[in-house]
């Protein structure tokens, strides 16, 4: 019987292990979408990474016949589980061959590191928040992989329900055509809501444009998700260092922004899908990905909506449509065909009945998965 062995890692080099094993296991998948690798160098140092200082993490490492054969990182987020008084541990970017008993001595291993913290509960896949891959996908494995979502195999899903562990909440991805001409219904509402000329819709055509307004945007997002589950707010370094890694990779084109007066009360951010200028550049960006990645995301026919949020007091008042609008104005100027939702909680009704009244199609389906410890 082979000796299966999980070790913590320690070394950069069982780091580099870590980070690289997923690209041997799917290397038989052509259209596997591999992670961008100078971001996984960053998010899984625990000296520059910032989340770190709220939260106790260890990554494990299996080894079967001596060999890597699977992957997986435990997580407190104490940060989160003080605000909603919980005792809850986690477990995030899992990998593994199509092995049940690594995949079994992997989840023991975070499971008892978890329980000796005194936590009651473990949940995941879940990183950090909700801004990490999270869920495994459970449907929609015949369509494209997003660069924003989990990229498991079939089977992981299998593999973790034969653990007793059970649903904890379901995420869901619409695709949604973007039409030529714009329904009636849209443009009667527009218009009614434009009248009020209270809002101000601010639109960009320049970074430069752009920059001043990212960091309130980003506070706005932590009011407007603070009740999402899994989403922890960012504090002020970890906006500026948000701001740094995404403003390079924004369009202004497609990012919304509505204005009351001198205040932010809501947002819409997009990305052309960069998917497959990542699988193009094999998640390098040096020296060549970096090109290979924005021309693919010039060609790209698809819109991928990466925030949007309303603040709580100015909600049902027609600021997403005011913002929709122009949003669906500038993909069409820019010959875009496909609008992507990104991934929205299943209880989210008020998003959800946008995305429907919108034609859209829910293509992917993924699970966070909980189980009592």
């Amino acid at each position: 019987m082979a000796e299966i062995v999980v070790k913590e890692v320690l070394t950069k080099k069982e780091l580099s292990e870590f980070i690289y094993l997923p690209s041997r296991i799917h290397k038989n998948e052509h259209n596997w979408l591999p992670p961008l690798y100078s971001d996984e160098w960053l998010l899984f140092n625990k000296k520059k990474n910032k989340s770190y200082q709220y939260a106790d993490a260890v990554f494990y490492l299996a080894y079967k016949n001596n060999m890597p054969a699977g992957r997986i990182m435990g997580l407190i987020n104490n940060r989160y589980n003080s605000i909603k008084n919980e005792k809850h541990g986690r477990f995030c970017f899992m990998e593994c061959y199509n092995d049940p008993e690594v995949f079994n001595a992997l989840l023991k291993q975070v499971e008892d590191w978890v329980k000796s913290r005194g936590m009651i509960k473990i949940v995941g896949p879940l990183g950090f928040s909700d801004k990490d891959p999270q869920g495994f996908q459970i449907e929609g494995f015949e369509y494209p992989q997003l660069f924003t979502a989990a990229t498991n195999s079939p089977y992981m899903p299998e593999m973790i329900e034969s653990e007793g562990y059970v649903k904890e909440v379901d995420l869901v991805n619409y695709l949604i055509p973007i039409p030529d001409q714009l329904p009636p219904i849209y443009i009667k509402a527009y218009e009614r809501f434009a009248k009020n000329g209270e809002f101000e819709v601010i639109e960009f055509s320049s970074k430069k444009e752009l920059k001043p307004y990212i960091i309130p945007v980003l506070e706005l997002m932590n009011q407007t998700f603070n009740d999402i589950y899994g989403y922890v707010p960012l504090n002020d370094a970890e906006k500026e260092e948000f701001a740094n890694r995404y403003l390079p990779i924004l369009d202004p084109e497609f990012v919304k922004i509505t204005k009351l007066g001198n205040e932010l009360i809501g947002f819409f951010v997009c990305l052309p899908d960069m998917t497959s200028g990542i699988i193009a550049a094999k998640g390098k960006l040096f020296p060549f990905g970096i090109f290979k990645i924005l021309n693919e995301m010039k060609k790209s026919k698809k819109l991928m909506m990466m925030l949007g949020g309303v603040r709580k007091d100015y909600r049902g008042q027609g600021i997403d449509v005011l913002m929709g609008i122009k949003l669906l104005n500038s993909a069409k100027n820019n010959n875009k065909n496909l609008l992507d939702s990104h991934l929205i909680l299943e209880d989210n009704r008020r998003m959800r009945a946008e995305c429907d009244r919108m034609g859209g199609k829910v293509i992917k389906r993924f699970r966070i998965y909980q189980k009592a410890l």
